[in-house]
């Protein structure tokens, strides 16, 4: 019940009053437990407005910049959904109350498998854990409708940008090491659209197309 009201809050007060406003969204950072996405030790503010570290050097995401991404991403039920950066799977289980199917990938393989584990006892079962580098994506279940990039690279990779689908979205934080700007791509038969959106300071995208 605790954590049940600390979520509400948490959603009314970093999260529409911030403008986000995708009730699909809402409804699901008020339903996933993040406070299960934390350390044991770190569960008593797992609801507050801040990143919290989750070893490994990586860190789960301050509550609004989940929301705001997945906002951005607009997944559709009947989509399929690629994450870079699983992390705790915090993310990744937000996107599986809103899409048919999604695929995560993480490069550290402890993380990898605890994020699993986590997920498949909380019962998403429309998610894929993967180890690997994500810069590269994850072709064999391409393409997908949607990515989010939780990480900030230099650019956005070209190999997630070639498993996008038509009329699909690409969320990714680009800038430097210390600080980025959420870039939100759309694939058009043509070309792809480039909008940019918020300042925001994510662990750099390490990997083949990211930062060495």
């Amino acid at each position: 019940m605790l954590f049940s009201k600390q979520r509400t809050q948490m959603v009314k007060l970093q999260i529409v009053s911030r403008g986000v406003r995708d009730e699909r969204v809402l409804d699901a950072m008020r339903h996933v437990p993040r406070h299960l996405f934390v350390p044991q030790a770190r569960q008593s503010d797992a609801y507050d407005d801040h990143p919290i570290p989750i070893g490994n050097g990586q860190t789960i995401s301050q509550p609004y910049m989940v929301a705001l991404m997945t906002e951005l991403a607009g997944a559709g039920e009947a989509d399929r959904v690629l994450e870079v950066g699983t992390g705790s799977g915090y993310q990744a289980a937000i996107l599986a109350e809103l899409a048919a199917e999604v695929i995560t990938i993480e490069r550290h393989v402890e993380l990898a498998d605890s994020a699993r584990t986590r997920l498949e006892g909380l019962g998403y079962d429309n998610v894929t854990v993967v180890a690997g580098d994500g810069t590269l994506g994850c072709p064999e279940h391409a393409p997908y409708d949607v990515i989010i990039v939780t990480a900030g690279g230099p650019h956005v990779p070209e190999a997630l940008k070639s498993q996008l689908a038509i009329d699909g979205r690409l969320v990714c934080p680009v800038g430097a090491r210390d600080m980025q700007r959420l870039v939100v791509l759309q694939r058009t038969p043509g070309e792809f659209i480039e909008t940019g959106g918020v300042g925001c300071i994510f662990v750099p995208l390490v990997g083949e197309e990211g930062w060495t």
